[in-house]
């Protein structure tokens, strides 16, 4: 049995499906982290969904990368780990000011990368941004753990202060990367 590969215009690809149905389940997510706070099936819904990213990556890997998937990957990053961040605030988890720092990061990052790929230039992702999407997701997750959750959040709150660092360095590390790109052109 051979193995399928996906060119790069292919849209419904197992990698984009896996992608999508975490896109899906997002709202059931957030709306368990609001209903019920750190709870183990919270967590365990959590860790399913910033898992399946791995499996997806590695599936869009060896089966073939995609436009769409470039574009949804990331996005299914974003509105997962924002979006839980987001509640974690409304919850009086987190301070809003870190949860501030990254999706201004994040938000204005994404638009950058998109003005940019109008104009041809395409910045892939770097292993800094895939690092600090991990940090982020233990932060989170950290939060969402009953043993941690109410009573230590200081761990989870540290471990968000080292991912709003982590979010900065590969902020600026891709404005460095788009400069070289803007100048090349």
């Amino acid at each position: 049995m051979t193995e399928q590969s996906f060119g790069p215009n292919a849209l419904l690809t197992p990698a984009n499906a896996i992608t999508l149905a975490r896109i899906a389940m997002t709202p059931v997510l957030l709306t368990s982290i609001v209903e019920t706070g750190d709870s183990w099936s919270t967590l365990a819904l959590w860790i399913f969904l910033a898992g399946s990213d791995g499996i997806d990556g590695w599936l869009a890997r060896k089966q073939g990368t995609t436009r769409s998937g470039a574009f949804l990957d990331p996005l299914a990053d974003k509105l997962l780990v924002l979006g839980a961040l987001i509640c974690l605030v409304i919850e009086g988890v987190f301070w809003w000011l870190p949860v501030a720092i990254i999706a201004v990061r994040e938000i204005s990052l994404t638009l950058y990368r998109s003005w940019l790929g109008r104009r041809g230039i395409s910045l892939p992702a770097r292993w800094s941004a895939k690092v600090k999407t991990v940090v982020q997701e233990v932060a989170v997750g950290f939060a969402l753990l009953p043993l941690t959750g109410q009573d230590a959040t200081w761990i989870a709150t540290s471990v968000l202060w080292l991912a709003v660092v982590l979010t900065t360095l590969s902020g600026i590390q891709y404005l460095v990367d788009a400069r070289r790109h803007v100048v090349e052109v």
